[in-house]
């Protein structure tokens, strides 16, 4: 996904991202640094070097900041890039548990009951078709039980929880 504007909203002291999909915003107070009333934002642009995946902020005093789409889509909790995330996250690990199995692969598409072709798909981090399930069903044929933890996301340094 690549950002196609982004403008700053002073009165409402966020960041307006557009996407191909939708609009997206930013608040200053998740910045670093951030704006203020005697370091006000100069300038904000779609950042190039970043392949329009970010975009940088210049304040008045010359300093300046970056945000990467990643950044905008967990502040508003896209579910689709929560599951991704998740996604990418089980199959790294999955990656990784195969490679130190003692089982061979044959004996894991077996016990999974189902073709090589598809533990190949099912291994292939950028394959966001598959499935969570299919995920955990690997990973317990592997021995590898999964908790899910949920926990508040940590709060900046400097700043109240």
């Amino acid at each position: 996904m690549k950002i196609r504007a982004v403008t700053g909203n002073n009165r409402k002291k966020v960041f307006e991202v557009t996407t191909s999909t939708r609009a997206w915003v930013f608040p200053y107070a998740k910045l670093d640094p951030q704006p203020t009333v005697q370091d006000p934002l100069e300038r904000v642009f779609v950042d190039q070097e970043l392949s329009r995946e970010g975009f940088t902020y210049i304040l008045t005093s010359g300093m300046e900041g970056t945000v990467h789409l990643e950044q905008v889509l967990e502040y508003n909790q896209d579910p689709g890039y929560l599951r991704d995330a998740l996604l990418y996250k089980l199959t790294i690990e999955a990656q990784q548990r195969v490679q130190a199995s003692p089982l061979s692969k044959r004996e894991i598409v077996r016990r999974l009951g189902t073709s090589a072709t598809q533990l190949y798909r099912l291994m292939d981090q950028t394959n966001y078709r598959k499935t969570i399930d299919q995920l955990l069903s690997l990973l317990h044929v592997l021995d590898c039980d999964v908790d899910l933890v949920v926990r508040a996301t940590r709060a900046r340094p400097g700043r109240a929880a």
